[in-house]
């Protein structure tokens, strides 16, 4: 099998992991429980894909509460907790990831703009540590998080690749708007699910290609010989 560009960063939530109904679950209860009656929905829309850190303002306008690290740690525990018992990879994701470090070898990453601690638990939990070991990159660790560029461009740079040879996996607005801002090739993943991103928003944030399961993924990241 062939390459078809120089490495693979692959998003984890959403992508790798089936953890944001889960995640926005535990978030939407502490919301709740500090006044705020917000639906699934809003919740969803809201919070999904960014970092909680930066979405402090509605959380202040709806609840009185200007969130801070503890505020923040007690939600990770509590989020972390749920997550050690429910977690599953995403549907197809371990078999896509195999066959893509098959062909890619350590040219394949996990860049995401979640905390550190918990996308090496999920990775552990499911199993798909074994294919990235110490290739993961969270944007907290970064100035600026997702939609802005910078983990990727710091997992290209640690790859030893220009970014713009790379393939980005990302389903959502904000990721796909960073793995561009890096100059990659972003290919959206949208699966129709609760937590979903509408495949039009994805193209529109400049995703080049759209698929809906990853069954797919292999086939569009590898070119057989």
């Amino acid at each position: 099998m062939l390459q078809k560009f120089s490495a693979v960063l692959f998003d984890c939530d959403g992508v790798l992991v089936d953890s944001e109904l889960i995640t926005n679950s535990v978030l939407r209860g502490i919301l709740q429980e500090n006044g705020w009656d917000i639906s699934m929905e809003d919740s969803i829309k809201i919070f999904i894909g960014k970092a909680l850190k930066d979405q402090w303002e509605p959380i202040y306008q709806h609840t009185g509460v200007r969130i801070d690290d503890t505020w923040i740690a007690g939600f990770r525990a509590r989020r972390d907790e749920a997550l050690r018992t429910q977690l599953r990879a995403v549907a197809g994701s371990t078999q896509a990831v195999a066959e893509v470090a098959s062909a890619y070898g350590s040219k394949i990453a996990c860049v995401t703009g979640a905390d550190r601690a918990k996308v090496e638990m999920q990775l552990a939990l499911t199993g798909l540590d074994k294919y990235f070991g110490d290739r993961v990159f969270s944007g907290l660790e970064f100035p600026r998080s997702k939609p802005a560029p910078d983990v990727y461009l710091a997992a290209a740079e640690a790859l030893g690749i220009d970014p713009r040879g790379a393939l980005v996996i990302e389903d959502t607005v904000t990721g796909v708007t960073a793995g561009v801002g890096a100059g990659a090739t972003v290919y959206g993943y949208s699966s129709g699910g609760p937590t979903s991103t509408d495949p039009g928003a994805l193209l529109q944030a400049g995703a080049s290609t759209i698929f809906t399961h990853m069954d797919q993924l292999a086939d569009l990241a590898i070119e057989a010989k």
